[in-house]
């Protein structure tokens, strides 16, 4: 039998092998970064525009000047779906940093220092987790109002708790090791102890846990657009785009499906990059 490998690098080496080629974390990977370049070079991709209007053209079939048709407003489908891309992708990414950074410096607090602060904490996220995520999202826009900052800040705070639980239990399972109690016992300070000893070894289930948000983010920013509360026309959205269609689904499915499948195959290419990472990351996983 061969000899595991030992060295920090053979670690490494394995667990990109196993994300790659030994789960499904490859595949989410390809289907993420996919959607990410489409968003991003949505201007060089298509040769039309996402929001001028061309009535006469409305309600077009796939062709190939249309790939996937046109919507009920003569706007290319395809077009829109990889602008709408950059919307919900940058939502996203923005309510998800900053639950990480909110809910994890409040978990890594909780953890670390225990006592009082770990209950006041722990008892304030319990307050947020107790609501429905959708309907405190929901209730947030309908308090501050539309436009993605605003969608990005609901988003991020229905996110914190969840973030906070898993950063203190991550720092719980590493503030007893022997190298953070000698770390203290030398005089460290906590803030170096816990940016180099402590936060280095529990960063994976947060890594994991940012991928999976990523998904249900997409998700949550794309019924809020479907509601009308998300960003705002004639800025594209998937959601709002699933919204506009669904009066012309029986005329042009394709202007419905086409943007729900785009949010189908994001949220599944997070989903199973989210598989991946845990399966590459966790050392039960990798011993079987």
């Amino acid at each position: 039998m061969a000899e595991r490998p030992k060295t920090a690098g053979g670690r490494k080496a394995k667990a990109i092998h196993l994300f790659l080629f030994r789960s499904a974390g490859g595949l989410g990977l390809v289907m993420v970064l996919a959607a990410v370049f489409g968003s991003v070079f949505a201007p060089l991709l298509t040769p039309h525009d996402a929001i001028t209007l061309s009535p006469p053209d409305r309600l077009q079939g796939p062709s190939a000047e249309h790939w996937l048709g046109t919507d009920q407003l003569g706007r290319d489908t395809f077009t829109r779906i990889l602008h709408g891309g950059r919307v919900s992708l940058a939502v996203a990414g923005a309510s998800v940093a900053v639950a990480l950074l909110i809910g994890g410096a409040l978990g890594v607090l909780a953890g670390y220092y225990r006592g009082w602060l770990d209950v006041l904490i722990m008892r304030t996220t319990d307050v947020l987790l107790s609501f429905p995520a959708i309907l405190l999202a929901i209730a947030l826009i309908a308090f501050l109002g539309a436009g993605f900052w605003n969608l990005v800040l609901a988003i991020g705070v229905v996110y914190i708790g969840p973030f906070a639980r898993v950063a203190r239990a991550a720092v719980l399972t590493v503030r007893e090791e022997l190298y953070v109690e000698a770390a203290k016992a030398l005089g460290g300070r906590d803030a170096r102890i816990v940016f180099l000893a402590v936060l280095p070894s529990a960063a994976a289930p947060l890594i994991i846990e940012v991928s999976l948000r990523l998904a249900y983010a997409i998700l949550y920013e794309a019924s809020l657009s479907f509601l009308g509360l998300g960003t705002q026309p004639p800025t594209p959205s998937w959601g709002m785009m699933v919204a506009d269609a669904r009066r012309y689904l029986a005329l042009a499915p394709w202007a419905t499906i086409a943007p729900g499948l785009a949010i189908m195959v994001v949220v599944l290419g997070f989903n199973l990059l989210g598989d991946g990472l845990r399966d590459a990351l966790d050392p039960r996983l990798k011993t079987r």
